[in-house]
């Protein structure tokens, strides 16, 4: 069995150590890391004396049900694993839930350490997944190591999922395998404030058909490119009308319901008028708003626009939505007392009420309150800003604050 560390340095020093070692392996969603890295959790977990279910989830079965909430990137293997703390008695129970895969690092370029290196400095660790969410993970580990030495009566289970960046996968299939908590804490990357509600977000694709011509004489083509851009237009005026009046935990955000084109492919030949243009992106789902009201939203807006040209008239731009499906997510009032409690442990650590306020993406956290029936909030070190961006990172205090918290809110959830 693992050995214990007492002082906060060295528990400080063995939540570096792991930290380092989780970011060192690649676990972009999709890859072979993503297995790896679940079995390595799998053995830390074992050694600390957790019973720990690891299973082969059934990918084309799972992702084949009405009810599955979408998939961007191919998988034919997947691992569900948790770790599961008995408690002494007849307690409550508690869920930490923390995705291990990861979006890829983008250009190397733009980073000033390796991606995936896990480098150190001072209070900071870097790499892809520091912030997003290891670094969380790695501080309800900690929690549960220490919740081992004090017994708490309630179940204190620690869930590691795959495929959360891309959809929900994981904990999908933790919930079709039956497992279930009395409240959940989702240590996603929230500055140590208290996140109990989610936007959601829809993957859509638009094909822009033109006709092609030699660029010579472009006069005789029409340009799909050309054609994209009053949709465009129409995509930044429907943002806006979508984010002038939004609920008061959202306030928080300039745009908490934003609408990106995130990918535009048009053409084949530089000397040749395209033909058509394919142009992926993202719509924000409001808090409370159904998803097919997000989807009429944007087809409404695109129809509009090719109504309002002659060439988009007869030839409509094709509205397709694939890829993840978030809905919004939020705690119901009736579990008001989670983030409280939350609150209280917070403040017995740091001496301070941390915020409280929702988030503009998606999170498996739609999941667990929705379709688990489990009362669920984020709260978890590193920032918002931090999260997909090049130099990731989390600060080494947060992580071990976190920890701290989550320690003394099960304590207090579970009972001793």
């Amino acid at each position: 069995m693992t050995e214990r560390t007492t002082s906060p340095r060295d528990r400080r020093a063995a939540m570096a150590e792991l930290l380092a070692e989780l970011v060192r392996i690649p676990s972009v969603g999709g890859s072979a890391a993503e297995l790896a890295i679940q079995e390595r959790l799998a053995g830390w977990l074992r050694d600390d004396g957790l019973e720990v279910d690891l299973w082969p989830v059934p990918v084309d079965e799972v992702t084949a049900e009405d009810a599955f909430p979408g998939m961007e990137v191919p998988r034919t293997r997947a691992w569900g694993l948790v770790g599961r703390l008995p408690g002494t008695g007849d307690g409550p129970s508690l869920m930490f839930n923390g995705h291990v895969d990861v979006v890829p690092p983008g250009d190397p370029g733009a980073w000033s350490v390796d991606p995936f290196g896990g480098d150190l400095d001072g209070d900071l660790l870097y790499g892809r997944g520091a912030c997003d969410m290891k670094g969380g993970l790695v501080a309800a580990l900690f929690a549960v190591r220490a919740l081992r030495r004090a017994r708490p009566r309630g179940d204190v289970l620690l869930a590691c999922v795959a495929g959360e960046e891309d959809g929900g996968l994981g904990s999908y299939a933790l919930l079709r395998r039956g497992w279930r908590a009395d409240a959940c804490v989702i240590p996603e990357p929230t500055g140590l404030d208290i996140v109990p509600a989610n936007a959601g977000a829809l993957t859509f694709r638009l094909r822009v058909r033109g006709r092609s011509a030699h660029a010579a004489r472009r006069d005789g083509g029409v340009s799909a490119v050309e054609k994209f851009w009053p949709v465009f237009g129409a995509l930044r005026d429907l943002e806006r009308r979508r984010n002038t009046d939004v609920d008061p935990l959202m306030r928080r955000w300039n745009i908490p319901y934003a609408i990106e084109v995130g990918s535009v492919h048009a053409g084949d030949w530089s000397s040749t008028v395209p033909g058509d243009l394919v142009a992926e992106g993202r719509i924000g789902v409001a808090l409370g708003e159904p998803e097919d009201a997000a989807r009429r939203a944007l087809e409404e807006a695109v129809a509009d626009a090719c109504a309002a040209d002659a060439w988009l008239s007869d030839h409509p731009v094709e509205v397709e939505w694939w890829g993840g499906r978030f809905a919004s997510g939020r705690l119901s009032a009736a579990d008001a007392g989670l983030p409280e409690r939350l609150t209280h442990a917070h403040r017995a650590v740091t001496g301070e009420a941390p915020a409280v306020w929702g988030a503009p993406y998606g999170s498996d956290l739609r999941l667990l309150n929705g379709l688990g029936r489990i009362p669920t909030v984020q709260y978890g070190p590193g920032e918002v800003d931090r999260m997909h961006a090049p130099d990731e990172r989390v600060s080494l205090t947060e992580v071990a604050i976190a920890s701290e918290t989550l320690t003394a809110f099960a304590l207090d959830h579970c009972g001793t």
